[in-house]
């Protein structure tokens, strides 16, 4: 399975605001900071607010944060609704298909199964895991180094 460029982006932006919450950040600062156009940027950033997963502010004082804590940011979910449009081969757009196996392959089969426990494997990772106490990660995207949500509670109750 290829991850497209779009999800990579856009766990790129997701870690990018995870790493500075508290404050808005704007898509110039993402596009320097994760080496990505502003162009292709406005769309996945478009997408995941739509997604529920950033909140956007226009303005001269806008930018954007996430649309909900990282902790309940299930990385599976975000790949599961970035990547369902593409079809994993072929045979699974039924537009387009022209494969003369299609009704007899089970090769089709094998590939859902594998999609599956791709999925499965990144569902209990959540946005939070990705950024805390991931210190080289926030030497590139946070200014201070902060950390969120759970885990840093969690840090701080250990302490």
């Amino acid at each position: 399975m290829r991850v497209t460029k779009r999800t990579n982006i856009a766990i790129r932006v997701l870690m990018h605001c995870a790493a500075n919450s508290g404050r808005l950040v704007t898509k110039a600062e993402i596009a320097r900071r994760c080496n990505a156009s502003e162009n292709h940027l406005a769309q996945v950033i478009n997408q995941l607010a739509q997604l529920g997963y950033l909140h956007t502010q226009r303005g001269r004082n806008g930018g954007l944060e996430l649309g909900r804590p990282a902790d309940q940011i299930r990385i599976g979910d975000v790949f599961r609704a970035l990547e369902a449009p593409v079809p994993l081969a072929e045979c699974f757009a039924d537009v387009d298909n022209t494969c003369p196996l299609t009704n007899a392959c089970r090769l089709k089969i094998a590939l859902t199964d594998a999609a599956s426990a791709f999925y499965a494997t990144l569902d209990p990772i959540s946005l939070d895991t990705l950024v805390c106490d991931n210190a080289p990660l926030m030497d590139i995207l946070a200014p201070a180094g902060q950390c969120t949500g759970a885990l840093r509670q969690q840090n701080l109750a250990a302490q």
